[in-house]
């Protein structure tokens, strides 16, 4: 099986309006604008139109559009996917749900009304997921699907892993707290299954990518795709063994080349 996933995180004008704070966050939020004209192209290149998780059988090659973290934007990018019949995926830091920049718990049930999908994003959002006990990967999924079912009245299937580093354990804690569909942020369609829980990839869109270059992955082109897959992998072992000292060094070259 396979699908094609977009990973966004906030729609915003200014950088500290939505979600969280820092250089490293900045690169992930996409002006109002901006990702109105992405849709649009994505409209007409993509030879179907992005649906929703729960709905899939798994039979075509599908398009997922995510947001992660649930910065306040969420409503101003689900309005403008509604423009073009379409529903995205909204997941929630629920530890920060309530706070400044973040979605409140009006906004997480509009969303769902509106036929979004809203699942779990953590309760801490840790950057490092993998990296704690299976313990606290278990209470971290456990905690934010329980606040989510609570504001919501219903189960929490879909959730995303913060942070981009995943591993089995993270997906077997998912799985056991009711999580059938996750998506993590490796860039590839695959699909693979661990349980009853779907694993999904996802192509990042940050800032600094051009339109045309989003809207090609979402229509399912090899070239920009290929790009994204080699840079990731080429990373992935610093990741694992750099630790916190990564994070830290990331953060820093950011800020001094942005």
């Amino acid at each position: 099986m396979k699908a094609i996933s977009l990973m966004y995180h906030d729609v915003a004008n200014e950088s500290d309006a939505s979600g969280f704070l820092g250089a490293d966050a900045a690169l992930y939020k996409i002006t109002i604008s901006d990702f109105a004209w992405q849709i649009s192209l994505i409209t007409g290149m993509a030879t179907k139109k992005p649906i929703l998780a729960t709905a899939w059988t798994g039979e075509q090659r599908p398009i997922f559009i995510t947001f992660d973290d649930g910065g306040g934007s969420a409503i101003i990018a689900a309005e403008i996917l509604e423009r073009h019949g379409w529903r995205g995926h909204f997941f929630i830091t629920t530890g920060r749900i309530g706070s400044t920049g973040f979605v409140s718990k009006n906004d997480i049930i509009e969303l769902h009304q509106r036929g979004h999908i809203v699942g779990s994003h953590s309760d801490s959002h840790p950057l490092r997921m993998a990296s704690l006990s299976k313990e606290n990967i278990f209470s971290e999924w456990r905690v934010s699907t329980e606040k989510l079912m609570d504001i919501l009245g219903e189960k929490i299937v879909v959730a995303s892993v913060p942070g981009g580093l995943y591993s089995r354990a993270v997906a077997e804690c998912a799985e056991a707290n009711g999580i059938r569909f996750l998506f993590n942020s490796e860039p590839t369609t695959k699909v693979h299954q661990i349980g009853n829980c779907r694993i999904f990839g996802r192509y990042t869109v940050q800032n600094w990518m051009k339109a045309d270059e989003i809207s090609s992955i979402a229509a399912g082109k090899p070239l920009p795709r290929l790009k994204q897959y080699l840079l990731w992998n080429a990373k992935k072992p610093l990741k694992k063994i750099g630790g916190e000292g990564f994070l830290k060094l990331r953060s820093f070259m950011i800020k001094k080349f942005r």
